[in-house]
């Protein structure tokens, strides 16, 4: 049997050391040095029999990923269509952000037998979050809370579970390794026990990941490639909507979302965002737009609002919720050398109602027509919307996936959506309005 080797390395340079040092002797950088395995204990094997060989691409037969189908439909539209057997999905967002309510709701509700691991909390806690979030519950839902990868892996071949969930994969630790849990060597340690065991028993494994205050899933790099998926669960604590992202997916699409509601009773599926976000109005106020945005391959709208007003101090302020605050300044130049438009001296602060933050370019009519109805005190008529992207010499530019969008807006009952002239405009006919606008000047003209 192979002797254990381990050494120290610098997280930030790679520098090798035999034994820890508070400094790293190469960059200078302080508590850096982190233990990791070189050779683990084991046994000689024999060669596998099994001898792999080059084969042409054309003769490679494909088979359909068996699936698990969970029972939110909004986790599976993100997966691809549910959980595929044998993969290992990491799930990142901010503390309270509701991973560990998701993934609950999860073993409440379906009828699989699940292993529930949790290294955070108690039985009797997670037992106390359960009956809040549902009465019926599922009796082959089991909880371990326990720390060990080994310990973790030996009870789970026991059991053999159709699904297993582990909550949070930076409080495990390896019995093979001496430093402290959350370190870069005991992550990629645990994490390559559990992607074998999952490999090797076919069993799916959700992993929950704390993230950094850059936003960045805790750990090393490497954690993400190693997983088949990635998902990203982000949004406004403030606010009541949550977005479920997938940043990779080694068996679906990437621009599938999933959006739910923070409630009481936990999370909430929410089937048509778009007659949520928008807020209903008794009467028409200036410095509101709708815009017809896309996230992913899901239509949506989205309701813009912008004040505009004269700067009381000396250098005008601008503020964004939602919205990137320089692209935002972007368009008030625009506005200023290619329409006319004097906001130099005016204080402009733009909303995204909801906590919805969005990043598409198609947002960009809207916030021209809300910052212009403010700036002009003149109400957007209720039942317009916007989709178009703006240039720097002032043209409004095509956005891709126009029909999706046209169709969403028809389908909420809009009359009139404003587009960019350059778009190739479906044969089909639709019963809104479709009004094609190719300048700002042109669009100030036909919108007031």
């Amino acid at each position: 049997m192979a002797k254990l080797r381990t050494a120290y390395y610098c997280q930030n340079c790679g520098t090798q050391y035999s034994q820890w040092h508070g400094q790293c002797k190469n960059c200078g950088a302080w508590n850096t040095l982190a233990e990791e395995i070189l050779e683990k204990a084991s046994a000689k094997t024999s060669p596998d029999k099994k001898k792999n060989h080059i084969i042409n691409i054309i003769e490679v037969e494909t088979n359909e990923e068996p699936r698990i189908k969970t029972i939110s439909e909004e986790l599976n539209r993100v997966l691809g269509g549910g959980i595929v057997l044998g993969s290992v999905i990491l799930i990142g967002g901010e503390p309270g952000i509701g991973k560990s309510t998701l993934l609950l709701q999860l073993a409440l509700k379906m009828k699989k037998k699940i292993l529930y691991v949790s290294g955070e909390e108690s039985a009797s806690q997670i037992k106390m979050r359960a009956d809040r979030l549902t009465d019926v519950q599922n009796p082959n839902c089991f909880l371990f809370t326990e720390v060990s990868v080994e310990k973790i892996i030996h009870e789970a071949k026991k059991m053999q579970p159709d699904l297993m969930i582990v909550d949070s994969i930076q409080t495990l630790h390896s019995q093979l390794l001496e430093s402290s849990p959350g370190t870069v060597s005991q992550i990629r340690e645990c994490s390559n026990e559990l992607i074998k065991f999952a490999k090797e028993t076919n069993t799916p494994i959700i992993l929950v990941g704390h993230i950094t205050k850059d936003g960045q899933i805790a750990g090393p790099k490497v954690l993400e490639h190693m997983v088949d998926v990635v998902l990203n669960f982000d949004g406004d604590r403030n606010h009541l909507f949550r977005l479920l992202r997938a940043n990779k997916n080694r068996f679906g699409s990437t621009s599938e979302i999933g959006i739910y509601e923070m409630i009481a009773q936990g999370l909430k599926e929410i089937k048509n965002p778009s007659e949520i976000l928008i807020t209903k109005k008794f009467e028409e106020l200036s410095g509101n737009a709708i815009a017809v945005t896309l996230e992913g391959n899901r239509p949506m709208l989205l309701e813009i609002q912008a004040l505009v007003s004269t700067a009381v101090y000396g250098t005008p302020q601008r503020s964004c919720t939602g919205f990137d605050s320089r692209r935002l300044n972007m368009l008030l130049a625009v506005l200023e050398k290619r329409a006319g438009f004097q906001l130099g001296a005016k204080d402009v602060f733009l909303n995204i109602t909801g906590g919805i933050k969005t990043d598409d370019p198609a947002l960009d009519l809207a916030v021209i027509a809300s910052i212009l109805s403010s700036n002009e005190d003149m109400a957007v008529p209720e039942k317009f919307c916007f989709a178009g992207e703006i240039g720097l010499s002032g043209e409004i530019r095509p956005v891709p996936q126009i029909e999706a969008r046209i169709s969403e807006a028809e389908k909420l009952g809009y009359d009139k959506i404003f587009i960019s002239n350059l778009n190739k405009i479906p044969k089909r006919k639709f019963a809104i309005k479709i009004e094609e606008v190719s300048k700002i000047e042109d669009f100030h003209e036909r919108l007031f």
